[in-house]
């Protein structure tokens, strides 16, 4: 945990600083759509922060196909719903494929940290989620031997890989 707090703490710094500068020119009211009838609404930059605390809680846990919980592991999207539930008190989808027709489509050169981030890992689209922090960098539940860790998005693998992001924001 020691070690954690260092890089938790610099990912934040990072990311609410280039996520406040954007966000001063947002948009205050946009509905996030969940499979076009539900509407939730994100709080705003605070708990993003509290969110992606969580999130970098939550690292090293391992991964475990179809896990929802930190207690027996963690896949991709379980993470993701675990983390937005606890963080925001808000229920996405269960599967990254669900995840990613939540919210509203963000360009990559638009990411802000807290977005989702989707990448095509199984030979079929939107087969992988992670929560984006910033900086070309996101937090993911990797695969099967492997641990809930950070993410360069920049190098050939996720560059190759990358659907999209979606942005779940404020009503």
């Amino acid at each position: 945990m020691i070690a954690r707090r260092p890089l938790r703490t610099l990912f934040l710094t990072l990311s609410l600083g280039f996520s406040a500068a954007l966000s001063a020119h947002a948009d205050d009211e946009a509905p996030l759509v969940l499979q076009e009838s539900t509407t939730l609404q994100l709080p705003t930059a605070a708990p993003v922060e509290s969110t992606l605390d969580k999130a970098l809680d939550l690292l090293g846990i391992r991964y475990r196909w179809g896990g929802s919980k930190p207690e027996t592991g963690f896949d991709c999207s379980g993470f993701v719903r675990h983390v937005f539930r606890e963080g925001l008190g808000l229920d996405l989808p269960r599967s990254a494929r669900e995840q990613s027709r939540a919210g509203e489509p963000v360009a990559r050169d638009e990411l802000q940290p807290g977005d989702l981030v989707f990448f095509n890992t199984m030979r079929r689209a939107f087969s992988h989620v992670g929560i984006y922090l910033g900086d070309n960098r996101f937090v993911h539940a990797p695969h099967r031997g492997g641990r809930v860790r950070v993410e360069d998005m920049s190098g050939r693998y996720w560059t190759k890989r990358f659907n999209g992001a979606r942005r779940i924001t404020e009503q």
